[in-house]
C-alpha cells in the first residue's frame, strides 16, 4: 500500500476528510509513520468522527507513534467530550499508552457511561492503567454493571474482571446471591471464567443457566 504523505496539519485534515475510507487509512498510516507534533490534533479530531473501524484504530495507532507525555495530554481532554465516539476512542488510545496519568482519569462516570461503547472502552483501559493499589475499588465498581447490555457487552465485563485477578473474585462471589436473576446468570459465569479463563464466555454463560436451573428447582422428597 502507497501512502500520500501529508505535507503539515492541513494537509492531514484534508485527506482524513476523503470520502473513501481506504484514503482516510492510507492518511493515518502515513501520519503514524512520519509522526509530526501537529498531527496529534488533527488525529485526535478524526477519531470522534471516523465512521470506520479499521481506520479508526489506525488513527489510535498514529496516535501511539507520537510523543508520549504530550499525546496522552491532548487525549485525556477528550474523556469529557459530549461525544460518545470521542471518550470510547480515546479510552482506547490511552489503553495503549498504558500512562499512569490515565487512571484518575478514568472516572466511575466513564465506567457506568449510558453509552455501552464508552463503558466498554473505559473497562479496558481500566485494568490497564489500574494501579495495584485499585484494583479492589475497581471491582466493586464493575459489578455494578453486571447483566448490562447484550451478549458482547457482558462478555467485555467478564473479560475485564478475569484481567483483575483474584481481588475480582469476592465481589464476583457477593453478586452470586444478588436478587437479580440476570446478575447472578452473569456472576456465575463470570466466576467460571476466573476459575478457568481459557473456557469461552458461551460455555459459561450455559453452565451458569444450568445451576440457576438446578437451584430453581423443586425439592424432590422421599
Amino acid at each position: 500500500m502507497t501512502h500520500t504523505r501529508p505535507h503539515g496539519a492541513q494537509s492531514l485534515r484534508t485527506l482524513l476528510q476523503s470520502p473513501d475510507p481506504s484514503a482516510r487509512l492510507r492518511a493515518a498510516l502515513s501520519a503514524g509513520t512520519y509522526p509530526r507534533p501537529e498531527y496529534v490534533e488533527v488525529l485526535v479530531e478524526q477519531c470522534a468522527v471516523e465512521p470506520d473501524f479499521y481506520v479508526r484504530d489506525t488513527l489510535t495507532w498514529a496516535l501511539t507513534r507520537h510523543a508520549a507525555p504530550a499525546t496522552v495530554d491532548r487525549v485525556l481532554r477528550e474523556l469529557t467530550s459530549q461525544i460518545p465516539q470521542a471518550r470510547s476512542q480515546s479510552l482506547h488510545t490511552l489503553s495503549k499508552f498504558g500512562d499512569p496519568r490515565t487512571w484518575p482519569a478514568i472516572t466511575t462516570e466513564l465506567l457506568q457511561d449510558d453509552d455501552a461503547e464508552v463503558a466498554r472502552a473505559a473497562w479496558r483501559a481500566a485494568v490497564a492503567v489500574v494501579p495495584p493499589d485499585g484494583v479492589a475499588e475497581l471491582a466493586e465498581v464493575l459489578a455494578t454493571q453486571f447483566d448490562r447490555g447484550d451478549h458482547d457487552v457482558q462478555r467485555s465485563l467478564s473479560r475485564a474482571l478475569v484481567d483483575l485477578g483474584d481481588p475480582a473474585s469476592d465481589v464476583v462471589e457477593r453478586a452470586k446471591a444478588h436478587p437479580d436473576t440476570g446478575v447472578r446468570r452473569h456472576a456465575i459465569a463470570t466466576g467460571r471464567l476466573i476459575e478457568n479463563p481459557d473456557e469461552g464466555f458461551e460455555a459459561a454463560v450455559h453452565e451458569a443457566n444450568r445451576v440457576l436451573a438446578l437451584l430453581g428447582a423443586p425439592e424432590v422428597r422421599d
